[in-house]
């Protein structure tokens, strides 16, 4: 995959019908989605337990764009060939949940596979600020992990801002996850984020039957989004 700076919209399908995910999957797709955004958790890690590698695997045939693997578990190490062989194209990995996460990376990277790292709100950029030249994307938590819906810290801007100053001109995304919303999309887009993840704000009042609602929440979020990368 390329790497570009365009504004990209990843549905987690953390808030999609569980019952009805493969459709869910192809609706998102239909509508406008650049990327599908699985958060794996563990209920150890996070408190939460949601998609092992099986699951991922079933994912698989019906994501035609990019899947997008966040692994909110720990430790991390030993499932990352599980989630290769899942057919993940971007596994991230919490700089929190190992004791090497360069090794993390390394051996995310060797399977051919992108690779991100991810930080909770409360942990400082300096713990990757020695990763930046061996990960593909950065993803800020603007939320505590472990729960869909929950209220966007505002913090995240300002922590934005300063690892976009870090990365300088590495081909090197900053992906945003946790409340986001039309409304709270355009403060992180202009301090340099480019990857959205969004669960709450596309799925909201639509569903398989009305993926029209999808489009339109997604239509929303991006061009907020786009109209602050453009004045940014």
């Amino acid at each position: 995959m390329s790497f570009d700076r365009s504004i990209k919209i990843a549905p987690s399908i953390l808030s999609a019908d569980f019952a009805n995910f493969g459709a869910e999957i192809r609706a998102i797709e239909d509508q406008g989605a650049d990327w599908v955004h699985i958060d794996v958790m563990d209920n150890h890690f996070v408190p939460n337990l949601t998609f092992g590698p099986q699951a991922v695997k079933a994912f698989r045939p019906h994501v035609k764009t990019f899947m997008d693997v966040h692994l909110m578990i720990s430790p991390v190490d030993a499932s990352i060939e599980a989630y290769v062989d899942a057919g993940a194209d971007m596994i991230t990995a919490h700089v929190e949940a190992e004791w090497h996460i360069h090794r993390t990376m390394q051996a995310i990277k060797a399977t051919g596979k992108m690779a991100g790292v991810s930080l909770n709100p409360a942990t400082p950029l300096e713990s990757v600020e020695y990763l930046l030249d061996d990960v593909d994307m950065v993803l800020l938590m603007t939320v505590n992990p472990g729960y869909g819906g929950q209220k966007f810290i505002q913090s995240g801007v300002e922590k934005t801002r300063r690892l976009r100053e870090m990365i300088g001109d590495r081909p090197v995304h900053i992906q945003v996850d946790g409340g986001v919303t039309p409304e709270t999309a355009p403060a992180v887009v202009e301090a340099g984020a480019d990857v959205l993840v969004a669960g709450s704000a596309v799925f909201k009042g639509g569903s398989v039957d009305a993926p029209e609602v999808y489009g339109a929440n997604m239509k929303a979020l991006r061009e907020a989004a786009e109209k602050a990368q453009t004045a940014g």
